[in-house]
């Protein structure tokens, strides 16, 4: 099952986190999840102040700077696993490096064609 992982950065608890020698640096988690297959693409995003949001209000085009919504969390990268099941893409989320001091958002695709 594919699930698309947000990398999500949150300077609150950024702030709060504590390391520990069993954290993984990007580059070790990205050989493991790599090596064994689970990773099929995945990238950093531009920061906040490089965000462009769209949405149409009545036949009209409405272009902002900026994300979406207004928060202290923003999504910084992302990940789209190949994994058996929900349990397998939590251990790998778990691992991630901003796992501390971060979020990771775990979605499963939608199963099947799409029209």
């Amino acid at each position: 099952m594919k699930y698309m992982m947000f990398v999500v950065a949150d300077p609150d608890a950024a702030a709060e986190a504590e390391s520990t020698p069993d954290d993984l640096t990007i580059e070790e988690w990205l050989a493991d999840v790599d090596g064994r297959g689970k990773r099929i693409i995945g990238e950093r995003l531009r920061p906040l102040s490089d965000a462009t949001t769209v949405r149409v209000s009545r036949g009209q085009v409405l272009v902002t700077d900026g994300p979406f919504t207004e928060s202290k969390e923003w999504i910084c990268g992302f990940d789209i696993l190949e994994c058996e099941d929900l349990d397998e893409a939590i251990a790998i989320a778990a691992r991630h490096p901003m796992a501390v001091g971060g979020k990771l958002e775990l979605r499963p695709f939608w199963p099947g064609e799409h029209a």
